[in-house]
């Protein structure tokens, strides 16, 4: 790996215009749900000299969710599934970090979803670093992740009568990040 990471040293502060938490779930088996949320933050801490000793914190507002569709967010934001009354912010807390290639990271860390804390591996990969126009330094991050949303105590579904189930326990979450130097 001889890509030089010097660049990347220091605290980032998220972007919230410019950062995108999305996930997708299967529907009746055949088709896609996409949502995402609109109010995440983030700090990561990071080593360009030794990418491992590099740290990530993310919450995200649970109630800012959206599915493009009131009542299906609305079911969502239910004790069925995330609870927001209950539970408001998920979080996700880097344990450690592990650089697989000149760009691409493994990020593990603690992700809490509905009062539920399980180990979640993070794929990331590093899509720049460069100066805005207003004088700050801005770092692109892209992730993908899979969880399982019963592992995370979120069991309810209907059995479908052709078989399977309405809603898939395996979501997948996307993650574009814009960060600002401090």
């Amino acid at each position: 790996m001889s890509t030089d990471l010097s660049p990347i040293t220091g605290t980032w502060e998220f972007d919230p215009s410019h950062t995108n938490l999305g996930f997708n779930a299967r529907h009746a088996m055949v088709a896609k749900v996409r949502g995402g949320f609109s109010e995440v933050t983030g700090t990561l801490v990071l080593d360009g000299a030794n990418p491992a000793a590099s740290t990530a914190t993310v919450t995200i507002l649970a109630a800012s969710l959206d599915t493009k569709n009131a009542d299906r967010d609305a079911h969502l934001k239910s004790a069925d599934f995330l609870d927001v009354e209950q539970f408001p912010t998920i979080t996700f807390t880097s344990t450690s970090a592990k650089q697989v290639s000149d760009d691409e990271f493994e990020v593990i860390g603690d992700l809490t979803i509905h009062g539920v804390t399980k180990p979640v591996t993070v794929k990331v990969e590093l899509t720049g670093v460069g100066q805005d126009p207003w004088g700050g330094t801005r770092i692109g991050f892209e992730g993908k992740a899979e969880i399982s949303r019963k592992d995370f105590g979120m069991v309810w579904n209907v059995a479908l009568e052709a078989g399977g189930v309405l809603v898939s326990d395996t979501i997948k979450l996307e993650l574009d990040v814009e960060a600002v130097k401090q």
